[in-house]
């Protein structure tokens, strides 16, 4: 896909001649440098995001094990404090007659030392098979109950053991009882209740070890809280979250608290008894490091996608800078190809007029030098005067068409260019001085800005005078009356540079892409359209360069470089 665009995108700017715009470069730039960013950032945000979940699941699983691991050790701890309890209250039970238990010095002493064995017990009492409290030892007043139609009292006939949840009951505070129901041998039978209190529960939550901001708490299955809670209210109060689906093993959930955030509820129910430990966590708290690995991720991929982007951009950039100049190299190689093979042609041509019209020149040059010979021979020659004026005429006549075939000729390249050491500096001066004539008459200001260390170069001394004063006069041209042209020349050690500047009338960017083509003139009659082209030719036969800047109604400025020694001599 990438291949194929860029394809189509350089299809547009090879196999043709035209110049290529340069909004077709700001679009291709465009496009190349988000193909590139999208073929890089696509894979980088895939596994920017599959590292965001598959480490968010892995951190999870570190944060949840461990938070279970808790819940499970502390149900154990209950399990274990309501188990120890439960076989005390039921050893006693076996190990004392019912007679033994219904005196009261004895069910005293057996609590003083369930007391001093384990911590926990509050009181104790005996209960006949008919519901009645027989006997009972503790800081409340509670003999003569009958506990006949409570549900704890048939639960334990039946099951022989029993733990109940917390409540308040009789003593108007917060505690657990532990009934256990022993048969005698007459069939009859009797129940021994111990109470527990719950500050117990309290310690073991507390050995939890819970950071701040957590919070555990003993529940029953109907969602009553058996402990207080720090933000789910006092023991007994209703629990505000729907109690987690029952499970043999402590679970955890995630899930949003009353307050809206989100927490991880781990839980575990108990199979001996109704209690339920839960605890929970705030998620944010817990993910802090998440939240931090999460900013260094985002960081990273934003900091990789604009690296991806820069690099891109640049690369584009340079890729696109390179081929525009290839592409306006080929331009101009093209161009001067094409200047080359037009001067080519050109001279051809008029080096053939020029030779086919030399002989014709000569021959009427010896027949008029003749006549002249014949009529100064004869002193009787009527109108001998005349006659002489007017062959003096035609020699004159003949003489310049001599000249113009020796520049149509040199325009061919048939002169031969004959090198000296030159300094650039007097061929200037001594074409200046051709036109000061005219620039003193027409109040030009003609400025030579000529550089007094430029060094000599090898060149031919006429061929520059003729460049010079084809730019002057052009120059001449151009300017108004009262004008100004300067003329600088700046020497290095490989050569010279001459910038000839007016403040003339300048061109447009047309007329600057042809007045280098020969015949091409803005003068309309009083120009043959030669001169810049003759100019452009000799100029690159003595390896030079030429350049030219212009501005309507501002002016031009030429820009020519020699160098010190020509490569290529003509």
């Amino acid at each position: 896909m990438f291949g194929d665009a860029i394809k189509r995108q350089l299809s547009g700017l090879g196999g043709s001649d035209a110049v290529v715009p340069p909004g077709m470069y700001r679009t291709l730039r465009r496009k190349i440098t988000a193909l590139m960013l999208l073929t890089a950032a696509i894979p980088l945000a895939i596994m920017a995001w599959l590292n965001y979940h598959e480490y968010q699941k892995a951190l999870s699983r570190e944060i949840q094990n461990p938070l279970r691991v808790i819940v499970n050790k502390s149900k154990n701890s209950f399990e274990l404090f309501l188990a120890e309890r439960t076989s005390a209250v039921g050893f006693i039970a076996q190990a004392y007659s019912f007679k033994e238990l219904a005196d009261e010095k004895d069910l005293a002493r057996i609590l003083k030392i369930l007391q001093t064995e384990y911590v926990g017990f509050v009181d104790i009492g005996l209960i006949n098979d008919k519901g009645e409290l027989v006997n009972y030892v503790g800081p409340y007043n509670l003999k003569g109950h009958n506990y006949a139609e409570q549900t704890w009292f048939n639960q334990v006939r039946i099951k022989g053991r029993y733990i109940s949840d917390v409540f308040m009951g009789f003593r108007k505070f917060p505690h657990v009882i532990v009934a256990v129901r022993h048969s005698l041998d007459s069939g009859e039978s009797f129940i021994v209740r111990a109470t527990l209190d719950t500050h117990q529960f309290d310690k073991i939550i507390s050995s939890m070890g819970l950071e701040p901001g957590s919070d555990a708490f003993l529940l029953n299955r109907a969602g009553i809280l058996q402990t207080d809670s720090q933000r789910f209210g006092k023991v007994l109060d209703q629990f505000s979250l729907p109690m987690p689906p029952p499970a043999s093993e402590a679970t955890v959930l995630q899930q949003q608290d009353g307050e809206g955030n989100d927490v991880f509820f781990a839980y575990a129910y108990f199979p001996d008894s109704d209690f339920v430990l839960a605890a929970i966590k705030p998620k944010a708290q817990m993910l802090r490091t998440w939240y931090t690995v999460r900013g260094d991720l985002v960081f990273i991929f934003g900091a990789g996608v604009l690296a991806v982007f820069l690099a891109s951009y640049k690369i584009t950039d340079q890729l696109l800078r390179r081929m525009r100049e290839a592409e306006e190299a080929r331009e101009l190689a093209l161009r001067q190809v094409e200047h080359s093979q037009k001067l080519s042609s050109i001279g051809r041509l008029a080096a053939g007029v020029a030779h086919e019209i030399n002989n014709p020149l000569a021959v009427i040059n010896e027949k008029t030098g003749l006549m002249r010979d014949l009529i100064g021979l004869r002193d009787d020659f009527p109108d001998k005067e005349r006659y002489l004026l007017l062959i003096d005429s035609v020699l004159k006549t003949v003489m310049r068409c001599r000249d113009i075939t020796r520049r149509m000729l040199g325009f061919a390249r048939r002169l031969d260019v004959t090198l000296e050491e030159i300094n650039i500096n007097d061929v200037i001066t001594e074409t200046s001085g051709f036109l000061n004539q005219e620039a003193l008459h027409r109040k030009i200001d003609l400025h030579l800005d000529l550089d007094p260390e430029v060094t000599g170069i090898v060149s031919d001394r006429g061929q520059l005078q003729q460049v010079f004063l084809n730019i002057l006069n052009n120059a001449l041209a151009a300017v108004p009356d009262g004008g100004h042209i300067e003329i600088h020349t700046r020497g290095d050690a490989e050569g010279v540079s001459v910038i000839v500047r007016d403040n003339g009338c300048g061109m447009s960017k047309d007329t600057m892409a042809c007045i280098f083509e020969p015949f091409f003139t803005t003068k309309k009659t009083k120009g043959t359209g030669l001169g810049l082209s003759i100019t452009y030719g000799i100029v690159k036969r003595l390896g030079g360069e030429i350049g030219v800047e212009s501005e309507l109604d501002k002016g031009t400025a030429f820009t020519l470089r020699f160098p010190k020694h020509p490569k290529h001599e003509a």
